[in-house]
């Protein structure tokens, strides 16, 4: 199995070899502009009254590990707020590089494909810390979908206690409901809230296990953000509210049909069976005839992981289907044509013809934890799923309207847990 893995990947190889790879040695710049980014920001805590509680970071100086959830662009801003003037070198995904490599850098980018297991990366966060800046990392390597926590390695714990310097999170709340990932639009939401503190001293590095210190890192990161509204009484207004939630929300659960939710306004709806629920200003769902099912987003969303874990272990999972697909070996989109996924509890597995030579990418269901994937991606092919290899990404876009990327990725995270046996419900 392994062997026809690594020749799958090294045929993909030769075939784009002609093709620059991003630098992913060349160390990490010292960061410019970063007075300029503090004042670009400063408008943003105007404009939506950041509130930022910084007052357990009382005497903490860099090199410290900086982890922070990630539910919008809004979270690169309060970062820098929250952090000025601490130098940082943030992991920021090879797509954030697109026509303007040179300026992440200078920011102080260190570049990662999502969901590989990158040794480059570990000496790249090393380096920062050995040169008294701020490692930051995003561990969820994704904007939430639904404003819950998603998935974090356990590797993670390992890498803390590698490092060797105090690990710091950054929580904020706010931005998914502003500019959800589903639907990026500004909503003009004020009143965002953020917390920075310690959770792990070097010295808990070193006497805690590494299960204490994955704990001690799953519980920092346990949010709600549509809780969060409720309990501050944050209403959107925004007349287009519910506008792309059936992207996340994919299953009916009164007919059970998938593939058939809409939304228009403030309704999220079911095309097969007809059944509506309105979405109000406080992020709460209620039927507008019959049964509401699900009042809480993120509940509908763990019901549909639930739907999908019991596919996953009956064995029955499976996607299979035509594809468009664009590569991304250095900063630029590559387009290689169609081609052909499947996705099974053996993992995904991507062939296609490009200039008159086949190619063959697998990422195996045992060894990929997450992945990545993207609504309406810059407007070109509509929904896609972006598969990771060491030295390039390949942005899958499937035809036709009987998927869910939404899908992909929740299976994605069961098949691997079941694989490994590690089938408890996220929290």
């Amino acid at each position: 199995m392994r062997a026809r893995i690594l020749l799958s990947i090294m045929s993909s190889l030769i075939m784009f070899d002609r093709y620059e790879r991003f630098d992913m040695k060349k160390k990490p710049e010292a960061p410019k502009l970063q007075l300029l980014s503090y004042c670009i920001s400063l408008i943003d805590k105007f404009k939506h009254r950041i509130k930022i509680d910084k007052s357990q970071m009382k005497g903490m100086e860099p090199p410290y590990l900086l982890l922070a959830n990630h539910n919008a662009f809004m979270d690169i801003k309060v970062m820098t707020l929250a952090t000025f003037p601490h130098p940082k070198n943030y992991v920021i995904a090879i797509d954030g590089y697109l026509k303007r490599e040179k300026l992440i850098r200078m920011i102080g980018g260190i570049c990662k494909r999502k969901f590989t297991t990158d040794l480059e990366l570990i000496r790249q966060l090393k380096y920062s810390a050995e040169h008294n800046r701020v490692p930051t990392i995003f561990p969820e390597a994704r904007y939430s979908l639904c404003g819950t926590k998603a998935i974090i390695p356990q590797s993670l714990a390992r890498l803390c206690r590698y490092l060797k310097i105090p690990v710091v999170v950054l929580m904020m709340h706010g931005h998914h409901i502003n500019s959800p990932f589903w639907n990026l639009t500004d909503r003009k939401v004020k009143g965002f809230q953020a917390e920075i503190k310690p959770i792990l001293s070097v010295e808990d590095l070193e006497t805690l296990s590494l299960e204490e210190i994955d704990q001690r890192i799953q519980d920092a990161f346990v949010y709600d953000e549509y809780k969060w509204q409720k309990e501050n009484n944050i209403h959107v207004t925004y007349k287009g509210r519910a506008e792309g939630l059936h992207k996340v929300l994919y299953k009916c659960p009164h007919c059970g049909k998938e593939y058939r939710m809409t939304s228009k306004g403030t309704q999220l709806i079911c095309t097969a069976c007809g059944h509506k629920w309105e979405y109000s200003e406080l992020g709460e769902l209620s039927a507008v005839e019959g049964e509401t099912y699900f009042s809480h987003i993120p509940d509908w969303y763990e019901w549909e992981r639930d739907e999908v874990r019991k596919e996953v272990e009956a064995g029955t999972y499976r996607f299979e289907g035509a594809v468009h697909t664009s590569m991304m070996p250095k900063d630029r989109f590559v387009p290689i044509g169609d081609g052909h996924l499947i996705h099974d509890l053996n993992g995904f597995t991507l062939t296609g013809e490009f200039e008159g030579e086949k190619y063959e990418v697998h990422l195996p269901g045992n060894e990929t934890y997450g992945v990545h994937i993207e609504y309406e991606y810059l407007g070109k092919y509509g929904d896609c799923v972006d598969l990771n290899t060491l030295d390039n990404t390949y942005y899958v876009y499937p035809h036709g309207e009987d998927f869910a990327v939404t899908k992909f990725s929740l299976a994605t995270e069961e098949i691997y847990k079941f694989l490994h046996k590690l089938d408890k419900p996220t929290k």
